[in-house]
């Protein structure tokens, strides 16, 4: 576990970066995430955790570690980010093979910014004939750009308007493994 002491000193880390969530809250907001999920899926159903990497992974390891019965893993590699800060169009790299169109598919990502990845996705993931897909994120920006705010299907926690890293999100491609979630100063 990286601790908010040991990370200052590190020659590439961003100076002025404020803990908007520990790790310990970051937890908390996991776990009350698997069970409302975990509630979504239909008794007996497989659920397949669908990461949309990179900044997905962590969340969806995260979340299945704490889900209850069968789940399958996958991922899905569409970016429009490519480590930078603002977006761009979107670039399909990976997408799973074998799909299992019976089962619940969760599409994790690790931020709600704009919504268009996540949306594509999910298009397409119907498109193909997967009948339950639930969207959820670890955290939901607090802006009015992209797709309304309430579009995505569950979120752990919210952040403010600002450029955010840890958890899955990334600082020009850093920092995507700490178990708290920080900001960028506004």
């Amino acid at each position: 576990m990286t601790t908010p002491d040991s990370i200052h000193d590190e020659p590439l880390w961003p100076g002025g970066a404020e803990c908007l969530f520990t790790a310990e809250e970051v937890a908390r907001a996991l776990d009350a995430q698997a069970g409302r999920l975990g509630r979504m899926a239909g008794a007996g159903e497989v659920i397949s955790i669908i990461a949309l990497m990179k900044g997905g992974m962590y969340p969806a390891v995260e979340l299945g570690r704490r889900l209850h019965g069968a789940v399958r893993f996958d991922y899905v590699h569409a970016t429009r980010y490519r480590e930078a800060t603002s977006g761009g169009e979107i670039h399909w790299q990976h997408w799973p093979e074998d799909l299992s169109l019976g089962d619940h598919i969760v599409l994790v990502d690790d931020i709600f910014d704009e919504g268009y990845t996540m949306a594509a996705v999910a298009r397409r993931l119907r498109e193909q004939g997967v009948r339950h897909v639930t969207t959820a994120v670890l955290v939901r920006k607090r802006h009015d750009r992209g797709l309304e705010r309430d579009w995505v299907d569950d979120y752990a926690l919210e952040v403010p308007d600002r450029y955010v890293f840890g958890c899955g999100m990334d600082y020009q491609g850093l920092w995507r493994q700490l178990d708290g979630i920080w900001a960028l100063p506004s």
